[in-house]
């Protein structure tokens, strides 16, 4: 049976990544820093969620509960880190930046550094997974911090994929970069493009995190519009009043 740790679990994507998972067999284990949630999931999947630990990944002791969630299911095949924040900053506000670059950096960098060191000290294959963004894609103006961290998340997952070649860990990696999900993240009062809703993009989530599929853009229209966005020049980047209702 496979085992998965879900770190970001008590709503949103990462609610209903564990949800499904649990539904197809998996053995889950379960992270975020909302305990109730955690506890309504488990009571709900008795079978399948065996542990959960409330972890704040912008904390130092993060890493070292990542660990003891990991031991309480008796090890894991996959790490998914679906936690993460930000919003629009048209203003630069810098408390709104800073809070953003806690937990999309530093936190990335506890969970993601605790996985790796968890399957090279173990010596056995395994999977780390991470929920980035399609606003990694280019730097959106009306939300600079979350743009920048989320280009920070895909390079930083391939310098790692790189440094396990270079070590001999057998790590594969996935990085799922989502558009518009209609989740607690969003501000509601504002409309956006092509917006999902959750169980529909948490259905593809699922499907390629299990394919271990490298790069997944959710959906395939964020996939065209994201190639799109690849050939505009800088030049002209920077004149696109590119921002939603």
């Amino acid at each position: 049976m496979k085992r998965i740790a879900i770190i970001g679990a008590s709503s949103g994507l990462g609610y209903g990544v564990a949800e499904q998972m649990a539904q197809m067999g998996w053995t889950v284990g379960i992270a975020a820093r909302r305990q109730e949630p955690l506890e309504q999931l488990r009571r709900q999947y008795p079978d399948n969620i065996v542990a959960h630990q409330t972890i704040d990944v912008t904390q130092s002791d993060a890493p070292a509960k990542l660990n003891v969630l990991i031991e309480e299911m008796g090890g894991v095949d996959t790490v998914f880190l679906v936690s993460g924040v930000g919003k629009q900053n048209p203003a630069l506000e810098i408390a709104n930046d800073i809070t953003t670059a806690q937990t999309n950096v530093v936190g990335f960098i506890h969970i993601v550094n605790a996985a790796y060191d968890y399957f090279r000290r173990e010596g056995k294959s395994g999977h780390i997974a991470v929920v980035s963004s399609i606003a990694g894609t280019k730097g959106l103006g009306i939300a600079a911090s979350y743009s920048a961290t989320k280009r920070f998340q895909n390079t930083y997952i391939d310098a790692v994929e790189q440094l396990s070649r270079m070590q001999g860990v057998d790590i594969k990696f996935t990085d799922v970069r989502p558009g518009f999900v209609a989740t607690p993240l969003l501000n509601s009062d504002k409309k956006f493009p092509m917006l999902m809703t959750t169980d529909y993009a948490v259905r593809r989530i699922v499907k390629a995190v299990v394919k271990q599929k490298r790069i997944a853009v959710i959906d395939w229209r964020w996939r065209l519009l994201v190639g799109l966005w690849r050939l505009i020049p800088a030049w002209m980047w920077k004149r696109l009043p590119v921002k939603n209702g």
